[in-house]
């Protein structure tokens, strides 16, 4: 009888199976998910602008960058541009002076949130231990 470890374990290597079993290393695919679009929406910055979207449904740009602490205006605006034209969020600008802009997930958006959320509680529930082994090795 096999145990709930041990059947994560089958289910993990399936899944893996699944994504990388098909490719052909010797002509390795152009478009790879993880790195080509994984990649956009899963660095630092903008996993923390996705989140923040996440809890705040309008943010404006001022706001972001309050909340998205130490990222710079033109990191910032560079990543609002990739989210938006691969449609993570949606950008809305008022006909105003000044102009007023307003950022918001998009339902693709905030199913990314979904599954973001899984991996920052993950990530939160094991910084101790991440932390722990980096002291070990002398990186903290």
């Amino acid at each position: 009888m096999e145990t709930v470890t041990e059947n994560q374990k089958v289910r993990t290597v399936k899944k893996l199976e699944k994504m990388f079993g098909h490719i052909d290393f010797k002509n390795p695919p152009e478009l790879c998910p993880v790195r080509d679009v994984m990649s956009v929406a899963s660095d630092q910055w903008s996993t923390l602008i996705v989140l923040w979207l996440g809890y705040f449904p309008v943010l404006r740009f001022n706001k972001l960058k309050k909340y998205v602490y130490g990222i710079s205006n033109k990191v910032l605006s560079q990543r609002l541009k990739v989210l938006e034209a691969d449609g993570y969020i949606e950008r809305k600008a008022y006909p105003e002076v000044p102009i007023r802009v307003e950022y918001s997930l998009t339902d693709f958006g905030q199913s990314y949130v979904e599954k973001l959320l899984d991996l920052a509680e993950w990530m939160h529930d094991n910084s101790p231990k991440v932390l722990a082994n980096r002291e070990k090795y002398g990186l903290l």
